[in-house]
């Protein structure tokens, strides 16, 4: 394990509280990382440094405690400009990390499909370009190690036009990705089945959310950036609905703009949702700073309009007897669940279907004796409410997708009410 020092900085006293929790998150990223956190500090600044981002001095005392505890790396909580990035490697003579190398390296190690690897890398490269000078000698010096994966070596030593190249060439195959993605949103609309998205904190419990109700086996853990590849699964409601439900990947306060962009294609799935659960750790003392976090990445995908309803997950490990009800979040209805035991999980499905209830109908068909295989169809898609046999056919009472009734609008007799009317 790489021994690492965490490096803070906040404006005013009144702000030092959320720098620690900031700086308590940098650790668990660190560990996540590989690395041994053995020191922390944080100071206070009115404004950066220009040159060292903490200032000469700051830097100085950091170079000691850097050979005193034999520190590989120290690890900024902010992000650090190419050249106070190089100014402190000079100074304190270790490799020095930001936040959004730290996130990238991460990410790095969990993507698993083609297509998480693309976005990484791209992601990685778009950092990396305006740093690519003396880059490759601090490589070779330090050997490898937290902040080094990825691209690697050999290609930060390219010159600035064939790194150029590269990033072309992977938006390229990441615009064939979305094209593919688009044709596979398009085949759903043509039979449309709505599209539910978990989003949320990092280990806030969205995989173990998604397997509680699709029962998929998803990796689900206590680390973060657990899940970085999209996941789609077909859900059949209570009331018959069939939906695709989508775990994506988590947030983090000061996700880097460069990792939201290079997402782009993974985070479609959320543009695109009919409804959105945002799962909120609720047993996590800073929820509200972690669901304002996920709100602003959700506000930059533009899609506050979209309706979503608030998931307060991990009730298990409230405090015995708690009688708090959650907090709603402006516009979001609220449901305490806990993923975990199960507990909660039917009023979701109950908030969820009544969100989704456009994408129902009830209607009453004619299937005629020679189509009556469709009436196999109808028991599957949706959920019968009579059923009686005629001289020209079967009468069925039925309320079902109105990506079903779609499909077999020449045998319909009559709909529902106004409010379900096509």
């Amino acid at each position: 394990m790489e021994r690492a020092v965490l490096v803070g900085c906040y404006l005013s006293s009144r702000q030092r509280g959320q720098a620690e929790e900031s700086l308590d998150e940098l650790e668990a990223l660190a560990e996540a990382a590989g690395a041994r956190v053995v020191e922390r500090t944080l100071q206070e600044r009115f404004a950066p440094d220009a040159a060292y981002f903490i200032g000469r001095g700051k830097a100085e005392l950091l170079r000691l405690l850097v050979e005193a505890q034999e520190i590989d790396l120290v690890i900024f909580d902010d992000e650090l400009t190419p050249g106070q990035q190089r100014n402190l490697e000079k100074k304190i003579g270790c490799k020095i990390l930001d936040r959004t190398q730290l996130i990238l390296d991460i990410f790095s190690r969990r993507a698993r499909t083609r297509e998480g690897q693309l976005q990484v890398e791209l992601a990685q490269l778009n950092y990396l370009i305006p740093r690519l000078s003396g880059k490759g000698t601090l490589l070779s010096r330090l050997g490898g190690g937290i902040g080094t994966r990825g691209p690697g070596e050999t290609k930060l030593e390219m010159d600035r036009r064939r790194i150029r190249g590269r990033i072309s060439h992977l938006r390229s195959e990441l615009e064939q990705v979305r094209t593919y993605r688009d044709l596979q949103r398009a085949r759903r609309q043509g039979v449309p089945v709505p599209i539910v998205a978990l989003a949320g904190y990092t280990n806030a419990g969205k995989s173990t959310l998604f397997n509680a109700l699709t029962q998929a086996g998803t990796e689900e853990s206590s680390r973060l950036f657990a899940t970085l590849d999209p996941l789609l699964r077909r859900v059949r409601l209570p009331n018959r609905l069939e939906i695709v439900l989508s775990d994506t990947v988590g947030f983090v306060r000061k996700l880097p703009h460069d990792i939201v962009a290079a997402f782009r294609a993974t985070l479609e799935e959320v543009r695109e949702a009919n409804l959105i659960l945002h799962v909120i750790d609720y047993s996590n003392l800073n929820w509200r700073e972690q669901a304002s976090a996920v709100e602003e990445v959700l506000a930059q995908l533009e899609v506050t309009r979209t309706p979503t309803i608030a998931v307060y997950n991990k009730a298990d490990l409230l405090p015995t007897g708690s009688s708090e009800r959650p907090g709603s979040l402006p516009g979001h209805r609220p449901v305490l669940i806990s993923a975990k035991t199960g507990a909660g999980l039917p009023a979701l499905l109950k908030e969820t279907m009544e969100e989704l209830e456009t994408f129902a109908m009830e209607a009453e068909l004619r299937i005629p004796y020679s189509k009556a295989g469709l009436l196999s169809r109808l028991h599957d898609q949706g959920r019968i409410v009579s059923e009686v046999y005629e001289s020209d056919g079967v009468r069925v009472h039925v309320v079902m997708p109105r990506s079903a009734a779609r499909a077999l609008r020449k045998f319909i007799l009559h709909q529902g009410g106004e409010e379900q009317s096509e």
